[in-house]
This record gives C-alpha cells, sequence and structure tokens, in this order.
C-alpha cells in the first residue's frame, strides 16, 4: 500500500496548494474547467461529444490534442452575441490551422496573425482578406508586401520604422492600406511579466508617456498615404480583474482627443485587444463575454462622454476565451514513481514538448483520470512529462486516484490556447495531432509529426 493510501496525502490535506479543490470524488469533472461536451460514459471513461477516449487514443494515438468542434464553434456565437456592433478577431497566435480558420470564420468572426505563416495559413484556408488584422513588432518587408498585396484589412503599425516601410511600399503600388496606431498605455494587467504588453518597459508599440504614440499619428496623418482607422491597446493575458481596461480605455481616448484638437480628426475605430482569461484551476473566475461587453461599454461610452467624442467602432481580439477552454491533451501514463514523504510522480508520454507554460510562466493546470473510474483513494501527484528536464512538468499538483498505474490515461483541460502554437521538439520528439471531434465523429485537422518528419529537415 502506498504512503498515502494509509492516510498520508503528500503535503497533507491542510497544506494543499491554494488552486486544488479538497480531494472528494476523483472522478467529478468540474464543468468550467472541461469542453461543453465532455463527461464521463457509463464505463467511467471521459467522452467527447459521445466519442469515448480511449476510442480517441486507440485511433490516433497519445499525446493528442482533443478539440471539442462545437465547444469551439459556440465560444465564437457567445462573442458574437455579445459584441453584434462591434468586430470579433479570433487572435490567431492562441491557435491557428486551417481547419480553425475556416470555424471562425463560419461563424462571422475576424481573424487577426502576426507573422507570415499565421497569414500564409489564414489565405489559405479562404479567410477573406478584408477580414484579417495583421499585428507585429517587426514585420518584415516581405511579411508586409504579401499584406498589401493580399490585401489585408487592417494593419497594426507598432514603430516608425514600420511605418516608414508601409509607407514607401504603398506609395510604390498606388495603395492607402488602413492602419492603427498600437499604443502602449503604461497599464500593468495583473497577469505574468512575460504576458503583460502595455507597460513601458517592453517591445510592443508606441509610447503614450513619452509622446511617441501621438507622434505616430501625427505622422501617418500628415503624410496622407496611409489611411489612419484608429488606435489600439493591449494590455495582456489571462486578465480576470476589468479595471486595466478602464485605464487603458481612458489613457487611448485621451489620446483620440489630442488627436482630434491638434489635426481635427476623430478616428472612427478603437481596438481594446484581448487577454481574457479562462479557467485553468478551480481558483479562476473568467467573466462571461456578456459581462466583458457590457463592462467594456460602458468604460467606451463613459470616456467618450468626458471627452466630447463621438464613440468609435470597438474591436477586441478574443483568441485564449474562443479556443483555450475548448480543448483538452490527452496523455498516457507510463511510469508512477513515490517519492515518500513528499510526492507522486505520474510520468506521460508528453511533456514541456506539448505544453511549455507550466516551465515558462509557471501556469497551473489541472488533470483527471480518464480512461477509466475509480474507487481508490485521493492521492496528491505531480503530473510530469518524458523530456530530460527536472523542469517538466504538466501539471504541478493534483488529485489523482491512489491506484493510477502505467497504461491509464490522463486528460489535461484547458490546452487549447498556445499549447500546440508553442509546441517544439525538443529532445526529437514530434509534436502531437489535433483530433476535432463533433456529434461522435473524430476528423484529424492537424497530423501527428514523425520521425520522418524530423529527418526530412536534418540536410547534414
Amino acid at each position: 500500500m502506498r504512503a498515502h493510501e494509509a492516510g498520508a496525502l503528500h503535503g497533507d490535506i491542510g497544506s494543499r496548494p491554494p488552486w486544488l479543490r479538497p480531494p472528494g470524488d476523483v472522478n467529478a469533472l468540474v464543468p468550467e474547467l472541461w469542453p461543453r461536451n465532455v463527461a464521463r460514459a457509463a464505463d467511467g471513461a471521459l467522452a467527447v461529444a459521445g466519442l469515448g477516449v480511449r476510442d480517441i487514443a486507440a485511433e490516433f494515438g497519445t499525446p493528442v490534442y482533443v478539440l471539442d468542434e462545437d465547444d469551439l464553434r459556440s465560444r465564437c456565437r457567445d462573442f458574437r452575441a455579445a459584441f453584434p456592433t462591434e468586430d470579433v478577431y479570433y487572435a490567431g497566435k492562441a491557435f491557428l490551422c486551417r481547419a480553425v480558420v475556416r470555424m471562425i470564420a463560419e461563424e462571422g468572426l475576424h481573424l487577426d496573425v502576426c507573422t507570415g505563416g499565421e497569414l500564409a495559413t489564414a489565405l489559405s484556408a479562404g479567410m477573406p482578406a478584408e477580414r484579417i488584422g495583421f499585428h507585429g513588432n517587426n514585420k518584415s518587408l516581405r511579411e508586409l508586401t504579401r499584406a498589401l498585396d493580399a490585401g489585408v484589412g487592417r494593419i497594426i503599425v507598432d514603430s516608425f520604422t514600420e511605418i516608414d516601410r508601409l509607407t514607401a511600399l504603398a506609395r510604390e503600388r498606388g495603395v492607402r492600406p488602413k492602419v492603427m496606431v498600437r499604443v502602449t498605455v503604461g497599464v500593468e494587467a495583473h497577469t505574468h511579466e512575460f504576458i503583460a504588453t502595455a507597460h513601458e518597459d517592453q517591445k510592443f508599440g508606441f509610447s503614450l508617456a513619452g509622446g511617441a504614440a501621438a507622434a505616430a499619428a501625427f505622422k501617418i496623418l500628415d503624410e496622407g498615404v496611409l489611411e489612419l482607422r484608429g488606435l489600439h491597446s493591449h494590455i495582456g493575458s489571462q486578465i480576470f480583474d476589468a479595471n486595466g481596461f478602464e485605464v487603458s480605455a481612458r489613457r487611448v481616448l485621451g489620446l483620440q482627443a489630442q488627436i482630434r484638437d491638434a489635426r481635427g480628426v476623430e478616428l472612427p475605430e478603437l481596438d481594446l485587444g484581448g487577454g481574457f482569461g479562462i479557467a485553468y484551476t478551480t481558483q479562476d473566475d473568467p467573466a462571461t463575454p456578456q459581462d466583458l461587453a457590457k463592462r467594456l461599454r460602458k468604460i467606451v461610452d463613459g470616456e467618450c462622454a468626458a471627452e466630447r467624442l463621438a464613440v468609435p467602432h470597438l474591436s477586441i481580439e478574443p483568441g485564449r476565451a474562443i479556443v483555450g477552454p475548448a480543448v483538452f491533451t490527452l496523455y498516457e501514463v507510463g511510469t508512477v514513481k513515490d517519492v515518500d514523504g513528499i510526492r507522486t510522480y505520474v510520468s506521460v508520454d508528453g511533456g514541456m514538448s506539448d505544453n511549455i507554460r507550466t516551465a515558462l510562466y509557471d501556469a497551473s493546470y489541472s488533470a483527471t483520470m480518464a480512461s477509466r473510474a475509480s474507487t481508490a483513494q485521493p492521492m496528491l501527484a505531480r503530473v510530469v512529462g518524458k523530456h530530460c528536464e527536472s523542469g517538466d512538468i504538466v501539471v504541478k499538483d493534483e488529485f489523482l486516484p491512489a491506484d493510477v498505474q502505467p497504461g491509464d490515461l490522463v486528460a489535461v483541460p484547458g490546452t487549447g490556447a498556445y499549447c500546440r502554437s508553442m509546441a517544439s521538439n525538443y529532445n526529437h520528439v514530434p509534436r502531437p495531432p489535433v483530433v476535432a471531434v463533433r456529434a461522435g465523429q473524430a476528423r484529424l485537422i492537424v497530423r501527428r509529426e514523425t520521425e520522418e518528419d524530423l529527418l526530412a529537415l536534418d540536410v547534414g
């Protein structure tokens, strides 16, 4: 019998990490953490849209990212319903493939891309170019040229160098692309340092406090080659507190008023970015799209009234909030190691190559036994990967049944955003596939990499 089965839950229940719910029924699912169509079947195994995870693993192998297609589509519709007169841009950096491009296009969303590769994916999937926005702090001449030639709907300019590049390219082609100025508003979002993007000491955008944002807008207006549609602000990611958006909107609309007073132009658009948080653990309490819409409209309307500005056409950029909760990752357990009095390590067949966020951002995730139900007592475990790194952690702490064993399937929810996008071939591990499930049917939308794929790039 393991130590935990004798009552010594590692770390003791009273000292468990704060994000953990009390150990109870280890078979129970917290609905807020899982795609909407995931439940336990009669045999105790997880099923998504009626398809059991054992069948998914048998057909596609593990690890595998499993996308609940109806869940993703319903989240697109939720944002469209909450923002019916605004533009909702899906932030493609969260996760992008041609199938997802088609899904969000069919659901009426726009698309935000930030590299030539993302733009190529969008165009190849048939996304209308006029519904694409192009971000990025270091867009190359080639990327800008392709964006202009494709007729991208808007380009968010991020530096004076980019303004000069784009102006020269537009003159050569005799076109007048629509642009927005990305403004760094000096708001510190309550998030990890590396994903907070609106404080002054970072690479993105034009500083508001230093006057660069105003200078960029004046430069575009005075030269008259680019069509300045408005200002853009993005304050970070995984944000739950709307106060940062209120401060950001106040400062950006203050700049709108400054531009009006100096040049007699009221810019017609405003983008407040994205970064809306999702639930990774029971401690997370994200706002609904309806709540976000109500709060953002109130903020913008109030600030416009204070500045005597016409209310601009608003756009937002949810990525994680749409795809993050719609996906879980399915792993197979390889080994289980007890470190007496400390913890139990449950090693799975993936790890930091398919989810770097735990190591990179100290992100917290949840997990559950997926291939069966269990009547065993809960134990406090750490789910780790197969890579040659002690920091190769998938889930830092989670209660799993004490009888977890090699061959079991473990599922980790909330992995739709940034996990596949940031996946690597560390230790020469091929990246997992993405499988979309709908109405009991699974289809492969991104195939698994193979060793042959890895060797094909090695030309030495």
